[in-house]
């Protein structure tokens, strides 16, 4: 190989390193909503979400759910950015879980990255999905979403209609 083919071959590997390193860079910390995030109207625990903890772990208007693992970097900054946020809203809360401890998560909500962070609604049901500590405006922007979305109608039960 020639020393211009050799330069050649470095060159087209940093420019496709570079642009590999730009496109993970654009896509980490951003808003990816759902398909079901404005259709669901049941109140009821989404079957998914129900069992990452006990009911009382989950806010009443949502709940931000942080993927973490002991060896992550980033997660630490977010935790504090996911409490900063839960403590300024009123029945919000954040709920963390070590995907070292229950790794069987990870396949399930394909987290390929930590921290990862899944903005649940009323209903538990994922309403936004975050790859890389969330990107603070397009948080926010969401946490809004789903505190302003109307609460869905209780369910009735036979007899408990008024005349």
């Amino acid at each position: 190989m020639t020393v211009a083919a050799a330069v050649a071959v470095l060159v087209g590997v940093l420019a496709l390193a570079t642009a590999l390193g730009l496109l993970l860079r654009a896509r980490t910390g951003r808003a990816r909503p759902t398909r079901m995030n404005d259709t669901r109207t049941s109140t009821t625990a989404d079957p998914t979400t129900a069992d990452l903890a006990p009911a009382e772990a989950f806010g009443t208007e949502a709940t931000l759910v942080q993927f973490s693992t002991p060896t992550c970097a980033r997660c630490p900054a977010t935790r504090r950015q996911l409490d900063a946020l839960a403590a300024e809203h009123p029945g919000v809360t954040r709920l963390e879980i070590d995907l070292a401890e229950r790794p069987e998560l990870a396949r399930r909500f394909a987290v390929m990255q930590t921290p990862t962070v899944l903005l649940l609604d009323r209903g538990r049901a994922v309403h936004t999905r975050f790859g890389g500590p969330p990107r603070p405006a397009e948080l926010t922007a969401a946490l809004d979403t789903v505190l302003t979305a109307p609460a869905a109608a209780p369910a009735t039960t036979p007899g408990d209609e008024s005349p």
